[in-house]
Formats: structure tokens, sequence, C-alpha cells
């Protein structure tokens, strides 16, 4: 058996790790799905020509199904395991489009099930206890490699770099406890018995002007990305649906398809924003957790945004540390206001995207708060 430890795992979970692994039997090949969407490689110039703005993808870009998700080509052999990740009942899942919030929901999430455990969440950064389930997907080999010469003369830093594209399905397979897992996958490329097995989901929404404008800083701040151009270009390849993880209003519409369902929960950012306790009570409520006025207190201060922006434990310091995160870029937790867009359109290029999102929510009802 030959299984590396990933820095971030710990000891401890390795080491249940290995002993499953060694009391496991041969693997039920037979029930894996086949995944079920042809996944196609962009078109060559229009390939060539994202490479050129988006330093972190070497390779290039793919689409997948007929909606054309929008992914760097790691995700193509990871799109089968994913799609047959297998679930527990008692999973929580925190969906959403990034920028849109998760960061600040997952802690919350992770604080709810855990009996509030500042000390425990302080101590342990929130990747390794709320795991990115697509995240080796983004870690390009060249980009892998550059950050191994990089922190070659520090042995814990490379080792960090080592297991950046360690797969976050092969690790949660075989977790014990709850399993708290985030991801930015639409419904549609996630196991498809999610919605049925008991699992907990929350859906969180945002606007797609301040989901863009957080985006496109973090594009800059992350080499994995490492977008160098400026706002109107981004937003224009954001529209296109040339972005990971677009189409962005199909993403939305789906997660807004499973609203209904009983173990989803479909929130907006924006009422978040406006009204953190409503939404903590609400959050909580789902979780089947139950605390005191005065311990929702704490949790809502604990999550204000002067506070949880200076939260080492949440702004992935780790990263940093390696290289992933630029340093004369923006933390990975920025501003989490709302209608933050401002800053980045200018007239024109406002009009245009309001005309891009009254045309896309012709065919729904979801509304966005005001």
């Amino acid at each position: 058996m030959n299984l590396k430890m990933p820095l971030y795992v710990g000891r401890e979970i390795y080491d249940r790790t290995i002993q499953t692994l060694s009391n496991e039997k041969v693997d039920d090949a037979e029930k894996r799905i086949p995944f079920p969407y042809e996944i196609r490689n962009l078109e060559a110039e229009l390939n060539s020509q994202i490479l050129k703005d988006f330093a972190g993808e070497r390779t290039g870009y793919v689409q997948v199904s007929n909606e054309k998700w929008f992914f760097p080509s790691g995700y193509a052999k990871e799109a089968e395991n994913i799609y047959n990740f297998k679930l527990r009942k008692d999973d929580v899942f925190v969906i959403t489009f990034p920028r849109s919030g998760t960061t600040w929901t997952q802690e919350m999430v992770w604080l709810l099930c855990n009996n509030l455990d500042y000390e425990k969440a302080s101590k342990k950064p929130l990747m390794d206890r709320f795991p990115f389930l697509e995240y080796n997907c983004f870690v390009h080999e060249d980009i892998k490699q550059e950050l191994l010469n990089k922190n070659r003369h520090d042995p814990t830093l490379y080792q960090m770099v080592e297991e950046l594209d360690y797969p976050a399905w092969k690790l949660l397979s075989q977790w014990r406890g709850r399993r708290f897992i985030k991801t930015h996958l639409p419904f549609s490329l996630l196991p498809p018995n999610l919605t049925k097995e008991g699992c907990k989901v929350i859906y969180v929404a945002r606007n797609p002007k301040d989901v863009a404008v957080s985006f496109y800083y973090l594009n800059r701040t992350m080499i994995t990305q490492g977008y160098h151009g400026d706002f109107p270009k981004y937003w224009d390849y954001f529209e296109r649906n040339l972005q990971p993880w677009t189409p962005y209003w199909s993403h939305l519409k789906e997660g807004w398809g499973h609203r209904h369902d009983p173990n989803v929960l479909f929130i907006f950012y924006e009422d978040m924003n406006k009204n953190s306790r409503t939404s903590i009570e609400k959050i909580a409520q789902f979780l089947e957790k139950s605390y005191s006025a005065a311990e929702f207190d704490t949790l809502e201060n604990h999550l204000k945004f002067s506070n949880f922006k200076n939260n080492k434990s949440v702004n992935f310091d780790n990263l940093e540390q390696i290289g992933v995160c630029l340093k004369s870029e923006q933390s990975f937790v920025r501003k989490g206001e709302n209608n933050g867009w401002k800053e980045c359109f200018e007239e024109e290029l406002e009009k245009r995207a309001d005309k891009w999102i009254e045309d896309n929510m012709k065919d729904t009802d979801l509304k966005f708060p005001s």
C-alpha cells in the first residue's frame, strides 16, 4: 500500500485511514456510474487567448455537457470520481457559485454543528475542517512544480505544496465522524443521489455583479488562476461563461430548482449579510441545532466581518505561506458587503450587465433581495 499523507490531514486521521484501508475488501467497481456527460476541449483559438490572460492554467480548458460547464483541464480526470463520491446520511454540503459568501457560511455551519467549539476552530484551518471537494482540479502540475521549487528549502512548506493536489474525495472517503464538504460544482455534476440521501445541503446565492467583482479579485490573488487583466475584460469572460464553474445562471437555477427539497436550504447572501442573526438561527434550525440567545450572540459577534476578516483560520494563511495567495493582492476574505460591485462597473458596463441579468431572469421566479 502506498498512500501519501497530506500535511493538512494530520497524523490521527491519517493513521485511521491506513487502518480502514487495511480492513477494506476489493472495491465495488461495478457499482460506479459512468460519468454521463461529454467533456470537450475548448476551441483551440479561444483556449489560447484565455491561457494568455490566466497564467494559472497551462494545458487548457474543457466544457462539460450541453450546459458547457467551464473548467481547467484537471477536472476531466476527476469528474467521474466526484460523481461517484459515496455520500453519508450525516454529510453537510455548502454549495455556492464562487464568491457567494462561501467561507462565512462554512465557518457558521461548522461551529453550529460542533458545539460552538471556537478554540478548535481557531487552531484548525477551515480548509482542514471543511475540505473543498474539487480543489485539486485547479492545481496544474506546472504551478505545483514552481511552488515546490520556491519552497524547496523549507521541508514543512514543501510538504504542504506536495499535497496540494491530493483529491478531497479520496480524503473524505476515509474520514471518520461527520463530514463537512465545500463545493462550487452545480448539482448536476455532484453525486446524483445527493438530494435523496438525507445529507444536509445549504445553497447560497449572490447577485452576479457582486460575485463577478469578488471573483475578479480572487483570480488576481490566486496563482492557480493568475488573471492579470482589467475588470471589463474579466467581465467579458464571466458573461460569456468562460470562467470556472460558469454558466452562472445555470448554476443558480439548478440550485433554485432544489429549494423545496426537504434536505436543501436555499438562502441569499444578501439576506445573510443584512440580517445575520435571523440567518444564523434559520441555518441552525435547518441543521437541527439549538442554542441559547447568549450563545447565538457570541456566534454572531464571531462572524461579524470586522472580526471574520482577521481570523487567520478562515483566511487561508497557509496558502499565502507557500505562495498560492499573493500578499500584494487583497486577502481571501475581502469586503463581504452588498452592492460592492459599484467600485468596478462604469456606466456603460453596468447597463450591459443589467441587460444580461434581465434577459436571464425572464424564465425564472428567482428574485434577488433588494
